[in-house]
């Protein structure tokens, strides 16, 4: 991955309020013929047919990308923040991550448990999550545990108690 830092220049604060700008304008890229048929999906293919309107981008005719709907090239592949995304797995991820430059993106599969472990050590260290998440600490964790087998055992008691009525 590129090493990418957080724009720190007015420069490339401005270039990344122009990326933004610029995705307002920028066309929704559809399909060829998928307003017609109910089959086609509006996902872009390219349009490859001898006689295609869309291939030779005849007026009228919906637009297909191209090199000019780009972002700049000094911002291209940053967060909207600014910062460069590195996804993190482990709390052992967190050590390659440079918080000045990159922000960490928590794994969907990471579990509570490991997911407030790795949200506590990157706000030890500075570090900015892009999908932070409200999870309570490990006590509280352990507590409602016990607390669900109690009423658990609670709700197969009054069980047996009908059954036996």
């Amino acid at each position: 991955m590129k090493n990418k830092k957080k724009p720190e220049t007015p420069a490339e604060e401005r270039l990344l309020r122009k990326r933004q700008l610029n995705k307002h304008k920028k066309p929704d890229f559809k399909r060829q013929e998928s307003w017609r048929y109910k089959r086609v999906k509006e996902n872009w293919r390219k349009p490859r047919g001898i006689d295609s309107k869309m291939r030779k981008k005849v007026k009228g005719w919906p637009p297909s990308p191209e090199a000019g709907y780009r972002g700049p090239k000094k911002i291209r592949g940053l967060h909207p923040s600014g910062y460069a995304e590195v996804r993190v797995q482990t709390v052992d991820d967190l050590i390659n991550i440079d918080p000045e430059m990159q922000a960490i993106r928590i794994a969907r599969t990471v579990g509570a448990k490991k997911r407030v472990e790795i949200s506590v050590r990157a706000e030890e260290r500075g570090i900015h999550i892009l999908n932070p998440r409200r999870v309570k600490e490990l006590e509280e964790f352990e507590e409602e545990e016990v607390e669900g087998e109690e009423e658990k055992e609670g709700e197969e008691l009054e069980k047996e108690e009908e059954e036996t009525k």
